[in-house]
């Protein structure tokens, strides 16, 4: 067995390499190879016509030349092939009639991939081409990356996971995958035979990225016929994933670190009997059981209140957002994107978070949780509304004063004139202080439609909007009437 641990590699490009076959099968360039072999893989592509190119290249172009200074072919082949060149294009006409014969003979000697470019096809048609099947291969891949995701996760739900997930990895990378003890022995195993020597070979690589102080989290080799990979999982408990398959694509590593991150979450120790009864506790007063039957085991401390809107997507984004925040009292919300609400001690302050819209609630006991949850809720609808990363609850002030029910009938009757879209429009409006091009911003509509809202609120509320004590009253208002159906919507905050 060959195994290499994980070392930075060269720059490459975002986008997959572009196999050399694919470009000779585009009949409309008209591309000829004239020496060296046509599986090589290129990356990007380089037109230069400098006598010595090797400065100018970072290794896996296909350079494109017309010969105007070549004078020594066999120099010129020995550079770029130092350099890292994949292949060479040389354009026939104006400079040459024919490629050089000595140019063929020494990229034959090397073997680099010669192209023989028509005069018909310009330079820029051949990297256009190259971009365009970057494109199409990129595509590919995110399409097989987003599919593996939704089958592991999917696997991760099952009531034996830490198989379902193997078996999935193993179905999506065609080969076979192994989750191993600290000592070496395989604890599960998925997928089609290997044969003795590849399993053997792997369970060698997964001891690489074992446990110990600085080990690598990931390593890769060869053995048995197949193409190995290794990858330590977190939790502390030197659990390893050995990965075997027949060929390794662009997108495997991917696939491959999110079973990476389910099997660390399935295999992770059990969390104490305090943490699973405060996690508990949470998910009943959520879901509308009395907070004073859940304050027994939260505690007497304070607590904050955080609703989120964001993520990456993944199944994993609310978990590693609580983590961030430094709490497992999560309610991760509906899989679409909904709202993910935590719980956290009022001594860790919630702080943003980068794909995140957050809200925060004020410092509240347990007793008072639901009223957290709508002081968080507020928050998030003002942090959305002004595209904030985070907005905390502010204290009502002196409309705390004043009997709810009696101010929420007030503004029921101030602003039944208007409905939505003029509602949110004002609320907005208000919130950025009467600025046109921020609410036009903020709402992503124009500031011209932001105007004439705001005069028709005006005409319809008989207010003049550029009194501060008006504005002081809607914006009052608004914050005492419920949002809903043919409701004014209650601003942030």
């Amino acid at each position: 067995m060959s195994a290499q641990e994980s070392t930075p590699s060269p720059p490459a490009p975002p986008s997959p390499p572009v196999s050399l076959a694919a470009l000779l099968g585009r009949q409309d360039l008209g591309l000829r190879l004239l020496a060296g072999p046509g599986d090589a893989s290129i990356h990007w592509v380089h037109t230069s016509e400098m006598a010595d190119p090797y400065p100018y290249l970072l290794g896996g172009e296909l350079l494109m030349t017309a010969g105007v200074q070549l004078v020594d072919p066999a120099r010129y082949v020995e550079r770029v092939v130092e350099a890292g060149a994949a292949a060479l294009g040389f354009g026939v006409a104006p400079v040459y009639d024919t490629v050089p014969a000595e140019l063929v003979a020494a990229c034959e000697r090397h073997g680099l991939p010669l192209l023989e470019v028509p005069p018909q096809t310009p330079f820029t048609a051949v990297a256009r081409a190259v971009w365009r099947l970057m494109a199409e291969a990129r595509l590919r891949e995110l399409r097989r990356v987003t599919e593996a995701q939704q089958s592991l996760a999917t696997a991760a739900a099952r009531p034996a996971p830490v198989p379902a997930v193997l078996g999935a990895l193993a179905s999506r990378l065609g080969g076979r995958a192994v989750l191993y003890a600290a000592d070496g022995t395989a604890y599960a195993a998925a997928g089609r035979a290997i044969g003795a020597a590849a399993e053997e070979a792997l369970r060698q690589l997964a001891e690489v990225v074992g446990p110990r102080p600085g080990g690598p989290a990931s390593a890769s080799g060869d053995g048995g016929g197949m193409v190995l990979s290794a990858y330590a999982l977190g939790g502390g408990d030197g659990l390893a994933l050995g990965v075997a398959a027949e060929r390794r694509e662009a997108a495997d590593h991917t696939i491959a670190g999110v079973a990476v991150v389910l099997l660390s979450l399935l295999t992770a120790p059990h969390r104490g009997a305090e943490v699973s009864a405060r996690d508990a506790a949470l998910v009943r007063m959520l879901l509308g059981t009395s907070p004073a039957e859940a304050a027994s085991a939260l505690g007497p401390d304070p607590w904050t209140v955080v609703h989120a809107h964001g993520g990456d997507g993944t199944p994993f984004a609310a978990s590693t957002l609580a983590s961030a925040l430094g709490t497992s009292l999560l309610d991760a919300g509906a899989p679409d994107g909904g709202t993910v609400r935590l719980l956290l001690p009022a001594s860790s302050p919630a702080t943003a978070q980068p794909g995140w819209t957050l809200g925060v609630s004020a410092p509240v006991e347990a007793r008072d949780l639901a009223v957290g949850d709508a002081q968080a809720a507020r928050a998030l609808r003002r942090a959305e509304a002004t595209r904030a990363a985070l907005v905390r609850h502010r204290p009502a002030g002196f409309g705390g004063l004043m009997d709810p029910a009696e101010a929420a009938a007030y503004a029921r009757r101030l602003l039944a004139p208007i409905g939505e879209p003029l509602t949110g429009t004002l609320r907005t409006w208000l919130s950025l202080h009467g600025s046109w091009d921020r609410t036009a911003v903020a709402m992503d509509i124009h500031r011209n439609t932001v105007r004439q809202r705001i005069a028709r609120c005006a005409t319809l509320l008989g207010m003049d909007l550029d009194d501060a004590d008006v504005r002081m009253e809607l914006w009052f208002a608004l914050g005492r009437v419920p949002e809903g159906p043919g409701a004014a919507a209650t601003p942030p905050g």
